[in-house]
């Protein structure tokens, strides 16, 4: 269970309805399997001693006394197993029979938890706040209101809810997440229909979203009576509005890792948990922690969705948000004109086709957009060209303004050696750019629109006040990834073959800021050379900044991630170049231009990521060096 990784699981076996002694010892045969594969928490379907169909035979006292022998049962069997179980009986509290969860771990029936909703049952409601009871030769608290928190992870809290109640409006694992539940066991009685996997599907997605948690729900299996209705046995765990791992079949079992660190990092920044209640009981269970070996996957891509179709959608509500900014400002500033910087590269393209948009949506006709192309001393026939043609096709006005004679022009005046290429040479020609595209943006009526994405502002690859500096920035918001899968959507669906031939190229050509001279027309200045893969940085930036990881943390989940793409020594390589750039580079982003978030994560210094200037990334680095020490 470390970096707050708990392998939890679902199931549902096939039991005989009315056969305690049988359903133990299915019950038995589970856990065994499950603490073989690393389980730590574990959920079966509600009154799984008995069966849910037993009708009337539940309250029979040869039934509730055999419930009570299958429980000994089990509770015998889980000894020296460190596993959290929920097992659910009918259970006769003087003239009150419930429907409870049992909860054992290592040997010991830790609780009994009631089912609340009771409506439409034989099941009583419990009114108590709390006893000491017996079950056969055990001995254990009754109380509805119960945490089960583990002596080591302190971010484990696991809750429970029975039946109906997840269908209360307020159900308790409402309450369980304020006070504090991270983890809400479901164990559910509801029959098989033709939409019922659907909807407990959804509502768990939803409901694991709302609470931030993670839910494990185990409903009954294919042993249950056909009378007048069919039990799937569906099983699934979720984990803040994502389906980990389901199954639906005889002796179903979905087994995953919730990230219950995780979960409660996303807590302290919303607010509004680990509310006090007066009611509540605390009950510790658990060893010392453990390695978790995951099965679940990560994405390279965490910024993008999957699927061709989601990804679809989700490309055309970027776009809109772009073009919906874009045009707002241009409105409100009483402006006509856009004016883009064009390079060849992705950024540049994406800009220059969203101002094409914006102008379009505007009304205006598409020579409104004034696509500068502006080549120095590292700009190739290739990205020209694509620039060029791109700005071309959507109607661009195409202006290709030489700054060679004006840079050499302030080497001259600076004292600069027109062949010394060191860091004044680069960004002499990016400051110069921009000045281009503002002055332009002024005779013209109209927005220099610029081009740097998130992914470059959080790494610090541009030059300040220089392509740094725009007066309204479309791509502030998108990482690289994010603004790739965009150009990519637009080439995939335009029957322009000009242009779409032109976007794959784009897409094709290495990113380059185009500073150095060139040789034979190649480009060898590289940025991913410099600051690493744009598509690992992105993932750096997902989990260290949006998820709240620490780099140990972030490394295994790259290492799962990119395991095909790049070495242990790569991956610590460029993590510890994202850690250090993540901090020198902030004065970059303290003082960065209005643009459009895309996703609930930005850099704006106004509503997004606030670090100081002059912050220390010592903590970060230090334990990367921890991380390399054999």
């Amino acid at each position: 269970m470390k970096d707050g990784f708990v392998k939890v699981a679902a199931a549902a076996p096939v039991i005989r309805v009315a056969d305690c002694d049988y359903n133990a010892a299915r019950v038995v045969e589970t856990i065994e399997n499950a603490e073989k594969a690393g389980v730590k928490v574990l959920v079966f379907p509600e009154l799984t001693l008995t069966g849910v169909t037993c009708g009337d035979l539940i309250a029979h006292r040869v039934v509730l006394n055999g419930a009570v022998r299958a429980l000994e049962k089990v509770v015998r069997a889980s000894e020296g197993k460190d596993m959290l179980v929920f097992v659910g009986l009918p259970y006769a509290h003087g003239a009150r029979l419930l429907s409870v969860a049992a909860v054992i771990c290592d040997g010991e029936l830790l609780g009994l938890v009631p089912r609340e909703n009771v409506k439409g049952t034989l099941f009583a409601e419990y009114e108590g706040e709390g006893d000491f009871v017996t079950v056969g030769e055990l001995e254990t608290v009754l109380c509805p209101n119960t945490l089960f928190c583990h002596n080591s992870l302190g971010d484990l809290r696991v809750a429970v809810e029975l039946g109906a109640d997840r269908d209360e409006i307020l159900s308790p694992a409402v309450s369980y997440a304020l006070e504090g539940a991270t983890v809400i066991a479901q164990m559910a009685s509801f029959p098989e229909t033709v939409s019922s996997g659907d909807e407990a599907k959804s509502d768990s997605r939803a409901l694991s979203r709302r609470l931030t948690c993670g839910l494990v729900l185990a409903a009954p299996g294919r042993g249950e009576s056909t009378t007048d209705n069919s039990y799937s046995g569906l099983c699934l765990v979720a984990e803040r509005g994502e389906l980990l791992a389901e199954s639906e079949y005889a002796d179903a079992l979905a087994v995953s890792e919730i990230d219950v660190q995780h979960l409660n990092t996303l807590r302290r920044r919303d607010g509004g948990f680990d509310l006090p209640g007066d009611d509540l009981c605390q009950v510790y269970w658990g060893d010392s922690l453990s390695d978790t070996a995951l099965t679940r996957s990560y994405s390279k891509h965490p910024h993008l969705p999957t699927g061709e179709e989601a990804l679809a959608e989700y490309c055309e509500r970027m776009l809109d948000i772009q073009i919906s900014g874009l045009v707002r400002r241009m409105e409100f500033a009483h402006l006509d004109h856009c004016v883009v910087g064009i390079s060849g590269g992705v950024d540049s393209t994406l800009a220059v086709m969203v101002s094409a948009m914006a102008v379009k949506r505007m009304g205006l006709p598409s020579t409104n957009v004034i696509a500068c192309t502006m080549p120095c001393f590292g700009t190739s026939s290739r990205t020209k060209s694509n620039a060029i043609v791109v700005a071309e096709q959507l109607g661009a006005e195409v202006r290709v303004i030489d700054i060679s004679k004006s840079v050499y022009q302030h080497f001259d005046d600076i004292g600069h050696a027109h062949d010394d290429y060191s860091v004044a040479y680069e960004n002499a020609q990016a400051r110069e750019r921009t000045q281009v595209l503002m002055d332009i943006a002024n005779k013209c009526n109209g927005l220099d629109v610029g081009t740097e994405d998130l992914s470059e502002y959080i790494d610090g690859w541009c030059t300040y006040n220089g392509d740094h500096t725009s007066m309204y920035d479309v791509n502030i918001g998108m990482t690289k990834t994010q603004v790739r899968a965009a150009v990519s959507h637009i080439a995939a669906k335009t029957e322009d073959k000009i242009l779409k031939a032109a976007l794959y190229d784009v897409l094709d050509c290495p990113v380059t800021p185009e500073l150095l001279p060139i040789h034979d027309d190649l480009i060898e200045q590289k940025s991913e050379d410099a600051v690493g893969s744009y598509s690992l940085q992105d993932f750096f930036t997902h989990k260290i900044l949006i998820c709240g990881f620490d780099p140990i943390k972030t490394m295994r989940l790259a290492k799962l991630a990119y395991a095909d793409e790049f070495t242990d020594e790569e991956l610590l390589r460029w993590l510890k170049s994202y850690c250090t750039r993540l901090f020198t580079q902030q004065f970059k982003r303290s003082c960065l231009m209005d643009g459009p978030s895309v996703e609930a994560f930005s850099v704006s210094p106004r509503a997004g990521l606030h670090m100081p200037s002059d912050g220390e990334s010592a903590l970060f680095l230090r334990m990367l060096a921890e991380y390399e020490k054999p």
